[in-house]
This record gives structure tokens, sequence and C-alpha cells, in this order.
């Protein structure tokens, strides 16, 4: 039985050298400041407007995926989508599960418990695709257009509190920098 890598190691050589202590204080510093800014935002997504990160993620994807003309500024910073995502998917005009999954990078089961949480409240809906009648799309409900528009604004000021206002111009933009590099060897964000 052959032992094959990963996908995101496939065709690299792994080093089994251990990580300086420099190196590990910087992945956990990485580590500690996305679990930390997820929880404060979460919270006061929460107690604001009574989402979770992930239904605010699902409900941006699902809109962005949907519309055949949305603003990017109001739609594609909520929630980071593959390159190509809206436009491949907004052509056939269907928000199939598995493309969903795909673009957003979260496992199909994942994002299935997560609709069928979603459903239960009303927030989307699965409705036969009408172009070809094989399989369910997901839509926003009247009621998940309105949590959706509720979260922008309470997602923004959470931002600005616990992300942009805490760092100098100069930080931001090293992080900008960062993501950059770090986006470059990802096949699936620079495959456009």
């Amino acid at each position: 039985m052959t032992n094959i890598p990963p996908p995101s190691l496939a065709g690299r050589q792994t080093n089994a050298r251990p990580l300086p202590p420099a190196d590990r204080q910087a992945w956990v510093a990485y580590r500690e400041i996305r679990l930390l800014l997820d929880a404060r935002v979460t919270r006061d997504l929460e107690a604001a407007v009574d989402l979770s990160m992930p239904d605010v993620d699902v409900l941006a994807a699902v809109n962005a995926l949907a519309e055949r003309d949305p603003t990017p500024e109001r739609t594609t910073w909520l929630v980071p989508l593959l390159p190509d995502a809206a436009r491949s998917t907004r052509a056939a005009h269907c928000v199939r599960v598995a493309a969903l999954a795909d673009r957003m990078r979260w496992s199909r089961s994942r994002l299935s418990r997560q609709l069928g949480r979603m459903e239960r409240r009303n927030l989307i809906a699965r409705v036969p695709c009408t172009l070809d009648g094989r399989g369910d799309d997901i839509e926003l409900t009247d009621l998940g257009r309105q949590a959706l528009e509720r979260a922008e604004s309470q997602l923004e000021a959470a931002v600005r509190t616990h992300f942009t206002d805490a760092l100098t111009e100069e930080q931001r933009a090293t992080l900008r920098q960062i993501s950059a590099t770090l986006k470059t060897g990802d096949p699936a964000v620079t495959a456009e």
C-alpha cells in the first residue's frame, strides 16, 4: 500500500527538522489571535443579532453566489470565497451544497449540518434547482436576507472594534502582505 501525502503536501518535499522556537511562537501567535478575534466577533454577533459566525459565513456566501451582479465591496469581504467562485456559480445560478462547500473550503458534512440548523431557523431554504431538476438549490429566505442585513453592520462594528482600531495602518498593511504571500502558494487561490 502506497502512502500518499495529503493534497496540501502533494509534490512538495516535507522538512522533518523541528521548528525553531521563534517559528513555533509565530505559529502560536497566529492561532491565538485567530481564535481570540473569532471568539470576540462571534460573541458580539450572537449578542446583537442572534447569529453565529458560521451563520453569517453561509448567509454571505449564498448571497454572493446567488446574486447576478453583486456589489463586491458588500458581499465579498464578509466571507472569503475562492476567487472565481461567484463567477462560475452565478453563470448557472444554482447554489448547490457541494459547490458551496468547495468554494467556502468547508467539508460537505459540516456545511450540511450547518444548513440543517439554518433551515430549522428559516434562514435558508433548499428548493429544487429549476435549471436541471437534479438537485436542490440553497436560497436565502426573507428572514435570512434580513438577518444578513442586520449582521453586516454589527460585523463591521465588531471588526472595527476588535481588529482595525486596535492596529496601526502599518500593521494592517503587514497583515495584507502576509496574506498575499501565503495565498501565492495555494493553487486553489491562484488558479484564476
